[in-house]
């Protein structure tokens, strides 16, 4: 049966960022469909959370509290599931981030710091990963991106560049890892998570955004997570290199930040 295609038994995923939101969703997703998964986070009672609901599945999680900001940190991850369940399958690589700033307040550290954090996490643990996936026989690795490494819009610049720069890593990745271990990214627009509570909460602001979005709805967790089941499991097997568009149909960004112009 095709649905066979999706199903993930006896595999072992990494998922960064799995206390609440994206990641979260994606390990119960990944659990659902017969993974073992190793979850981290700052904190660990969310972590706890997650490890029940995916006890729930019948499946099995390693809590793995870290500061992911760190990459040596994340890097050690790929150790976690190896010690734990034996192998590892899937990098779900989830975490990052960077607040929204005017370009002449970015300074070249916050630039700096960007990378690190949405590309340089990511990297210290697919490096860390692959040998590993390379003894259970090859893997899926997947990155999130955003609709704003591809679009243009004030105050995102840090932000924006380090998604774009991870979206072109994951293309270059993928050409280095081939045949054995597919690399994509998913491109993601506005979702309904803690980040973007201020506008969940606010009628208003999530109307604005709303009505600036084609599919006229925020994204859910759920809809990245299915993204991510897909390209993990043999169903997307034949896909890598690849950034897949789960915005909504965006095509700019469905919220301006009101920065004047310079004067």
């Amino acid at each position: 049966m095709i649905l066979d295609h999706f199903r993930l038994d006896g595999a072992v995923a990494v998922v960064t960022g799995s206390g609440r939101g994206i990641g979260a969703a994606t390990a119960i997703a990944l659990a659902e469909a017969g993974a073992d998964v190793v979850l981290s986070a700052r904190t660990r009672e969310q972590l706890d959370e997650v490890a029940a609901r995916i006890a729930d599945t019948g499946r099995k999680a390693c809590v793995v509290p870290a500061d992911l900001g760190d990459p040596a940190a994340a890097g050690r991850l790929a150790d976690a599931a190896t010690e734990t369940f034996g192998r590892l399958d899937i990098v779900v690589n989830n975490v990052g981030g960077t607040m929204p700033r005017p370009l002449l307040e970015t300074t070249p550290e916050f630039l700096t710091e960007a990378f690190r954090f949405n590309v340089g996490t990511a990297h210290a643990l697919t490096t860390a990963a692959v040998p590993a996936m390379l003894e259970s026989g090859g893997g899926s690795i997947v990155n999130i991106s955003s609709v704003m490494g591809r679009v243009s819009g004030r105050g995102f610049l840090a932000y924006g560049t380090a998604k774009g720069a991870l979206a072109q890593y994951t293309r270059l990745a993928a050409a280095d890892l081939a045949p054995k271990i597919r690399v994509n990214a998913i491109s993601v627009g506005s979702v309904a998570t803690s980040a973007l509570q201020v506008v969940v909460d606010n009628t208003e602001l999530r109307e604005r955004m709303e009505s600036a979005t084609p599919l006229r709805r925020l994204g859910e967790p759920d809809d990245i997570a299915a993204t991510i089941l897909y390209l993990s499991s043999r169903a997307g097997s034949y896909v890598t290199g690849k950034v897949l568009e789960v915005d909504g149909g965006q095509q700019a960004p469905n919220l301006e930040l009101g920065l004047p112009d310079l004067t």
